[in-house]
């Protein structure tokens, strides 16, 4: 049976199945129907590496609230088949509060999901779906999770019809199924997790954070995208392609990472904002051009969706280990800028952040998202209307001889659009004097390398440099997608009477050691949560910030989550 909950709790589920069984389908349809009835929550799904079968599975979980980051137990697994159930195994922890559904025609759970004291529920699945025409598992597993959940059949019903209708599904076979799911159900009554009842509604987004990073993209003005294939930012160029062209704009499949980079530099180089996405081993290819783009002083955007690593990894899980070559990757002193978005839905912001800043400051920007954050789903509230983006700094046509590279108490020089009258200049590698002209004199070069650097210390970044949560005498210091679980445990520490400030680190290049400090006074204790293997956020923070001497490290590299729990347990040690 269940255990006691409090109605603010929130619900999670796990939905697993072979590929094509329809897990991600379930998962995916079941979020934005949770969406439509009012809760907000977000899904994951997790695959294997090959191209088609294996393994698949939706972890879902809902709220009131907004949600950023799996808990520490799922309450509900419902299994379609436990072809390769094994390798989920570490994912989906369970306890004896937990429940599991699965079809009895396909035979037992692995053993270490018995393990876990789970009671097993069986629901025929696969029969119950023969008795309807079209019939499908995954759409009848729907209609049992919509009565364990208490969820209205309706908002479901109408999120199936619309998503799966226009495959050649019949909406009243669709309805049908959820129905027979809805009434087979009835048995699993005493292990009920009802949502909670939602007083407002409102309006809500669901979307990816491939999808809110291409948006984002889009409201920070670029016009221009060059993308090859990979994992798992791929989708991301998908999603951009046809709203490119609503505004005018063009996406291009190059033949690899370098291609697709100097296509964008190009693009830019002429005045109009542009963009690639890669990941780990496309980033690695693209680095020399970023120094191009660092010398030559030309904007330019690079959303790396980071995957385990090195080399081909782990294409489909998540992790955080392209910290070190995205903030000192390049060769050179080549000053640059790296922004990480904190949640699904800020992809959005901190893309369109990132283009706003490059931009203005001429330089190239990488936004590091990861697998977690670019691939999950999540219901959000709206984002604030547009605002009007910062323009780039361009020449105006001028008589005058034109310094493309002249040294200015910004460090931003005006940037030449390409066929005007009188403002032709070099723009290479090759290091150059004020005008452009190539130049190897050692104070050019000092100049140079000053202006580079000058003109990203010199901006102001405001707040948006980090998000900060709660006060107190410790700090917990991540970044990225593990700010999730931050939140999550700083908010039960707090609960428990332990005062906690949790700081997100969104900006990560340049630097903002005067910003930290402030944000450190008082604080007497500090636990950097990330998940790589190699500590290497943590060596960035060394590198780059004073902290108090009492640091504790959380470090797991992928592709387990980082959970709440593993979190308040090493803030707990401080009581």
């Amino acid at each position: 049976m269940s255990a006691p909950f409090s109605s603010t709790d929130p619900i999670a589920i796990a939905i697993m199945g072979s590929g094509g069984a329809g897990a991600i389908t379930a998962g995916g349809l079941l979020l934005e129907a949770a969406g439509r009835a009012g809760w907000q929550g977000l899904m994951t799904r997790s695959v294997g590496p090959q191209i088609r079968g294996g393994e698949a599975l939706a972890m879902v979980r809902l709220a009131t609230a907004p949600i950023s980051a799996h808990g520490d137990r799922f309450d509900l697994l419902l299994a379609l088949d436990w072809e390769n159930a094994e390798r989920f195994v570490g994912e989906v922890p369970l306890d004896a509060n937990s429940l599991i559904i699965a079809d009895p025609a396909a035979g037992e759970p692995p053993a270490a999901l018995r393990a876990s004291g789970a009671p097993l529920l069986p629901l025929p699945l696969a029969q119950l779906a023969k008795g309807v025409p079209e019939g499908r598992a995954n759409i009848v597993a729907l209609g049992v999770l919509a009565r364990w959940l208490a969820l209205p059949l309706e908002p479901l019903e109408t999120v199936v019809v619309r998503a799966l209708a226009r495959k050649g599904g019949s909406a009243a076979h669709l309805g049908q199924a959820l129905a027979v799911g809805y009434d087979a159900a009835a048995g699993c009554n005493g292990f009920r997790r009802p949502l909670p009842p939602v007083l407002d509604a409102g309006a809500r987004w669901l979307l990816t954070g491939n999808e809110a990073a291409a948006l984002g993209a889009l409201r920070g003005g670029i016009r221009f995208a060059a993308i090859y294939p990979i994992t798992p930012a791929t989708d991301l160029a998908e999603w951009l392609t046809p709203r490119l062209q609503q505004v005018g704009g063009q996406l291009i499949q190059a033949e690899d990472e370098i291609a697709a980079l100097n296509m964008a530099l190009g693009a830019s180089y002429g005045g109009v904002p542009a963009l690639t996405a890669t990941s780990g081993p496309g980033l690695a290819l693209m680095t020399e051009t970023l120094g191009l783009a660092v010398a030559a002083e030309i904007p330019v955007v690079v959303v790396n969706v980071m995957r385990g690593g090195p080399s081909t990894g782990i294409p489909t899980k998540s992790e955080q280990s392209d910290l070190n070559i995205a903030l000192y990757g390049l060769h050179g002193d080549a000053p640059h800028l790296v922004l990480a978005p904190t949640s699904v839905s800020d992809c959005l912001f901190t893309t369109q952040w990132a283009v706003q800043l490059a931009e203005t400051l001429q330089c190239p920007a990488i936004v590091l998202s990861d697998q977690f954050l670019g691939q999950s789903q999540a219901v959000c509230e709206p984002p604030p209307a547009d605002s009007a983006a910062p323009a780039r700094v361009t020449a105006p046509v001028s008589s005058e001889r034109y310094d493309r590279y002249a040294l200015t108490a910004s460090g931003v020089s005006p940037m030449a659009i390409p066929g005007r009258p009188g403002q032709q200049y070099t723009a290479d590698g090759l290091e150059h004097n004020p005008h452009g002209t190539p130049s190897s004199g050692a104070a050019d070069h000092q100049a140079q390398l000053d202006k580079r650097r000058d003109k990203l210390l010199r901006h102001d970044y405001g707040a948006a440099w980090a998000e900060v949560e709660g006060e107190g005498e410790i700090a917990v210091l991540t970044w990225g997608s593990a700010a999730g679980p931050v939140r999550e445990a700083a908010a039960r520490a707090q609960a428990q009477g332990l005062a906690v400030k949790a700081i997100a680190v969104r900006l990560l290049a340049p630097a903002q050691p005067a910003r930290l400090a402030t944000l450190l006074v008082g604080v007497q204790r500090v636990l950097v949560v990330e998940q790589s293997h190699s500590q290497q956020f943590l060596g960035y923070l060394r590198a780059h910030y004073l902290l108090p001497t009492d640091i504790r490290i959380l470090n797991q590299p992928g592709p387990l989550p980082i959970r709440p729990a593993a979190v308040l347990a090493q803030l707990s040690q401080w009581k």
